[in-house]
């Protein structure tokens, strides 16, 4: 698929504008509509998730060294998921909340994907990626499940932790996962970064800067029902 092209911008506009319904309805009912609404939306993705995997091993392309869930946009889709099921788990808004409006949404901006609008992988695509994006809209911006104090150390150190696992698994499949082996092939903001490895330590430079400016953001927008915290479990 040609980044930027008619179907892209077209999966981008359909992206933000369920991510803003979903958000706007949360505002305005609470739970009432945030809790159905998030479990209907986990198993949409969830289900696309599956549907995803079954094509490419229908179609004899599911390989090691490509779908292992070693991209940390497998890893928000598959917490997105888990937190729309269980929105009281704290630490599960705040990685799908950090996680999608960093990784995902550079993947529905830059995707690498080699398919056109309607191959199933492209629909697939965009329902794991953009629905990780709402999940985060719905359960921050529009429940006001504010990460807690200490989120950013917190999701950064997971992160770096997923991170040498991908690397682990790039090692011993010969897969590129989270791109650290190269860059990939259809473009993206790493081409800015500079040559391997630079553009993993600036990557990460990077990614701190991008997780403080989205904390400061749920800071400022997240409603508080009632005039009060959500309530989160520890976990």
């Amino acid at each position: 698929m040609e980044t930027w092209s008619a179907e892209h911008l077209a999966a981008l506009a359909a992206s933000a504008a369920g991510a803003a319904v979903l958000a706007g309805l949360a505002r305005r009912h609470g739970d009432a509509f945030a809790l159905p609404a998030g479990r209907v939306l986990a198993l949409a993705i969830l289900a696309a998730y599956a549907v995803e995997h079954l094509v490419y091993a229908s179609r004899g392309r599911w390989s090691v060294e490509l779908n292992l869930p070693l991209h940390l946009t497998d890893a928000v889709t598959l917490a997105a998921v888990a937190a729309l099921w269980r929105p009281q788990s704290a630490l599960l808004v705040e990685l799908v909340y950090f996680w999608a409006l960093g990784a995902s949404l550079q993947a529905v901006l830059t995707p690498d994907l080699g398919q056109d609008f309607p191959d199933v992988l492209f629909l697939t695509y965009f329902a794991t990626h953009s629905g990780a994006i709402a999940a985060a809209c719905l359960l921050v911006l529009g429940a006001g499940r504010t990460p807690r104090r200490g989120a950013v150390p917190r999701v950064y150190a997971i992160t770096l932790g997923f991170t040498a696992l991908a690397a682990l698994g790039s090692v011993l499949t010969g897969g590129n996962y989270m791109y650290l082996r190269h860059k990939p092939a259809h473009g993206s903001l790493l081409d800015v970064m500079g040559p391997w490895p630079v553009y993993i330590v600036v990557a990460a430079g990077v990614g701190l800067l991008f997780l403080v400016v989205l904390a400061a953001c749920a800071a400022l927008v997240a409603p508080r029902p009632g005039g009060r915290p959500v309530r989160h479990d520890a976990g």
